[in-house]
C-alpha cells in the first residue's frame, strides 16, 4: 500500500527533512519526485512541488499494533492477518476470548475501532478492516441471519411488523443485507445510540 504527500520545498535534503516528519517514517524509504520547479533569479529563490512517497506494509503494521495491546494485557493469544487491495482482516484466538469479546461483543467493537483509526492514520487509501476473536463474528453473523429469516418470514404472513431488539450498526447492516432482495419485507432503523433497532415491515 502506497503512502503519498505533495508539498513546496527548496532543496532535495529540506524535502526529504519535511517527508520525514510528515510521514512518520525514516528518510530512506522515502522516494521523493520534483512534480514542478522554479528556479528564481541567477538560481536564487528556486522552489519545487515535490511528491514523496512510500511503501507501507499494511499487515506487519495491523499485526505490531494488535500484538501491542493484548501484550499489555498479559494475554496469550494466536493472530492471522491477511490483506488485499481493498480488505484487512485480523482474526485472534486466545484462552481468554470471552474476556477480548466482552457482553455484546463490546470489547471486540472497541478493539475494532482502535485498529481502524490506526489503520486511516497509516493510509490514504480507503480499506475495509474486519477483526473477529474466536469466530464471535462469524457466528454472530450466522445467528443474525437465522433470526432474519425467521421473522421476516412471521411478518410477511401476519402483515404485522417487527421491531427486533438494539443492535450496533455493524449487526443492523448484517439483517439490511440479508432481506434487501425480500419482496414482501423491508428494513428500517429507529432510534438514536444504544436504543437503536431494527424494524422489520411487511410491503403494501
Amino acid at each position: 500500500m502506497l503512502r503519498e504527500i505533495k508539498f513546496e520545498a527548496k532543496t532535495d535534503e529540506e524535502a526529504l527533512d519535511y517527508a520525514s516528519k510528515e510521514l512518520n517514517v525514516d528518510k530512506d524509504k522515502i522516494t521523493i519526485e520534483v512534480l514542478e520547479e522554479t528556479k528564481g533569479f541567477l538560481g536564487i529563490g528556486r522552489k519545487a512541488l515535490y511528491k514523496a512517497s512510500y511503501e507501507i506494509d499494511i499487515v506487519s503494521l495491523a499485526k505490531s499494533y494488535i500484538d501491542s495491546i493484548l501484550k499489555g494485557m498479559n494475554i496469550d493469544y494466536q493472530i492471522e492477518v491477511r490483506c488485499n487491495d481493498e480488505e484487512l482482516n485480523i482474526a485472534i484466538e486466545s484462552s481468554d476470548n470471552p474476556l477480548l469479546i466482552g457482553k455484546d461483543g463490546r470489547c471486540l467493537d472497541a478493539l475494532l475501532t482502535l485498529l481502524k483509526v490506526y489503520i486511516q492514520r497509516l493510509s490514504d487509501d480507503s480499506i475495509m478492516v474486519g477483526l473477529d476473536i474466536g469466530g464471535y463474528r462469524a457466528n454472530r453473523k450466522r445467528q443474525l441471519e437465522v433470526l432474519a429469516t425467521k421473522t421476516a418470514k412471521e411478518v410477511a404472513k401476519t402483515k404485522i411488523e417487527v421491531k427486533l431488539k438494539p443492535m450496533n450498526a455493524y449487526e443492523r447492516k448484517i439483517i439490511h443485507e440479508k432481506l434487501a432482495d425480500w419482496r414482501d419485507v423491508y428494513t428500517e432503523s429507529e432510534g438514536e445510540g444504544a436504543d437503536r433497532a431494527l424494524v422489520i415491515k411487511p410491503k403494501k
